[in-house]
């Protein structure tokens, strides 16, 4: 069974059918600029960054064989990485149950929906610029020259050792100036008062009482408006 066959769920984001388009984003992605443009792009087709990020731990892999240890232009996935990345995307009711009907005839692989997206969407995918979803491992690694970091818009901590809420500094690569800023911008943005959802309006302007939102969302259960099902972290 893949190792990331849990991630099959996300192919249910094609029913979100109240949107024309909408753009996923990975847990530990951080969008550090506006990219809302990116709505604008022409109908029709299947928009991601190109994957030239390849780990060690995956030289098991059909995958890693082909791509090699350094991959090149030529030999890259189409799109995505193991762990879930960004991309624009049209829901729809009929392509979510085209998804689940080729999927019934279609072998698992190690990197489950991933190699599955780049299958199905491969006649319609359109790549966007690196600066949309930045893999930390290309500051050091495959391709490093095509980093421009002043410009990134959109940052994932997907490397092994980066994730800020549990970034040490230690592990290899981890100390350099690069890995320390972005940790730092996340950071930031996370210990930003004004951005924290548990915090009520009346504390913002210096009240401590939080919000409970359980009796709210308890009455809309208990209505039949709403179902509430706790989930746990992602990360």
């Amino acid at each position: 069974m893949a190792y990331y066959v849990i991630n099959y769920s996300k192919l249910r984001i094609w029913k979100f059918v109240e949107y024309s388009k909408m753009i996923y984003l990975d847990g530990d992605i951080q969008v550090y600029e506006n990219i809302d443009h990116l709505f604008d792009l022409p109908d029709g087709y299947f928009y991601a960054v190109m994957d030239f990020f390849w780990e060690k731990s995956w030289s098991h892999t059909t995958e890693y064989k082909i791509g090699g240890q350094r991959p090149s232009l030529e030999n890259h996935r189409l799109f995505t990485s193991t762990l879930g990345w960004m991309f624009l995307f049209e829901p729809g009711l009929d392509t979510y149950e085209d998804l689940l009907r080729t999927l019934e005839i279609t072998p698992l692989t190690t990197f489950a929906e991933q190699d599955f997206l780049n299958m199905y969407f491969k006649k319609i995918y359109k790549p966007i610029p690196l600066v949309y979803n930045l893999v930390l491992a290309m500051l050091w690694r495959h391709h490093p020259e095509k980093v421009e970091l002043d410009k990134v818009k959109v940052v994932h901590y997907c490397a092994a050792c980066s994730k800020p809420w549990r970034y040490t500094g230690k592990e290899a690569n981890m100390d350099r100036e690069d890995i320390k800023m972005l940790v730092s911008k996340w950071w930031d943005i996370y210990n930003d008062y004004f951005l924290d959802h548990k915090k009520s309006f009346g504390d913002l302007e210096g009240e401590s009482d939080m919000v409970n939102l359980k009796p709210f969302i308890t009455a809309l259960t208990e209505a039949g408006l709403v179902k509430y099902v706790a989930a746990p972290s992602a990360a």
